[in-house]
């Protein structure tokens, strides 16, 4: 008997194939923009053991992959290339992304497409929710491109994706991980105001790598709109940092200190993993020893959840993470 195929609601409507599809020979553009930083050599050597990740699949991973797949939705974790993409699916665990999958910014470090993106799908909030609740998630991450090119950076659609969510999915725990929204404090509530469970976003260096890894963004803008959601006071606040660009132990304990002072609890740490030739090379291997080194630092500053290790990212285990720190506030109360 043939296996039924589940029916979804597509997110991203059929665009016009001259408009959404690369021309033939076109290379996909992602990476730094400056031709120079493209092409290095790695500083660090050889990929060590303690990277290195076994990759199993199991039937719930096919499922995940055939949910997307009918749903029509753009994931980070397949645009950005993630190495937890076989472990998270097999958890059924995913992050979604809105607001297409063509960033403005050309971050160094990042597998998603830089370019000009598409119009603007008013109908995508109302699609993400019904698709959720097809899904029967306890937990969900979303995330975005970066949308310089709309006056409020995509501040309203993604009110009303988490309202939509919310409406649809009451029980499921929800976690938006946002750009900058140029520092626009007043976008940046638009989207608190919608209570997300979760509210992250990613400072992903230190200050001193900001111009070459960042080169749209500020470090000291990250920092002011962590500060500014935790001081709003409606969602756990979270970043997440890459490690190996050629930070030192020193800079990187630095950054972590200015982040708990803004108000951060939740953080990340991860070893970066260059996509491709294209992008920043990797200037050294973190070892795990280090990894919990500064996690243990980390915890002396007041966060209240640290995920350290070579393959976390950004949404890595967002699910467990979420019941660990509800565990640790309900044992406070």
């Amino acid at each position: 008997m043939a296996k039924e195929r589940i029916s979804l609601p597509i997110l991203n409507p059929s665009y016009p194939e001259e408009v959404r599809v690369e021309k033939k020979g076109e290379q996909r553009t992602s990476g730094p923009a400056r031709p120079d930083l493209k092409h290095q050599e790695d500083g660090a050597g050889k990929r060590p053991k303690w990277i290195r990740k076994r990759i199993s699949f199991n039937k719930e991973f096919f499922e995940t992959r055939e949910l997307v797949e009918n749903a029509g939705l753009h994931t980070i974790c397949e645009s950005g290339s993630c190495p937890n993409i076989h472990e998270c699916w097999s958890r059924k665990s995913l992050t979604i992304m809105i607001l297409g999958n063509i960033c403005t910014r050309s971050c160094g470090f990042c597998d998603v497409q830089t370019g000009k993106p598409l119009h603007v799908d008013e109908n995508e909030p109302a699609r993400v929710a019904q698709t959720l609740s097809s899904l029967n998630l306890n937990y969900c991450v979303i995330t975005s491109v970066d949308r310089d090119d709309l006056p409020d950076g995509g501040a309203r659609i993604w009110a009303n994706t988490i309202i939509e969510v919310k409406k649809a999915c009451p029980d499921m725990g929800l976690e938006v991980l946002t750009g900058d929204f140029k520092g626009n404090l007043k976008d940046l509530e638009l989207v608190l105001d919608a209570r997300p469970d979760c509210f992250s976003h990613n400072v992903e260096t230190v200050a001193e790598l900001h111009r070459t890894v960042r080169p749209q963004a500020k470090y000291e803008r990250s920092l002011a709109v962590l500060e500014h959601a935790a001081k709003y006071g409606k969602s756990l606040v979270k970043t997440g940092m890459m490690l190996g660009l050629g930070e030192t132990n020193e800079q990187i304990l630095s950054t972590m200190r200015d982040l708990a002072n803004a108000g951060v609890e939740v953080l990340n740490l991860g070893q970066y993993l260059r996509p491709s030739k294209r992008h920043l090379p990797v200037m050294r291997w973190v070892h795990p020893d280090e990894f919990e080194m500064l996690k243990e630092e980390g915890m002396k500053m007041g966060f209240a959840h640290i995920e350290a290790g070579p393959l976390v990212r950004s949404s890595y285990r967002a699910d467990l993470q979420a019941e660990e720190i509800r565990k640790k506030m309900e044992s406070k109360i």
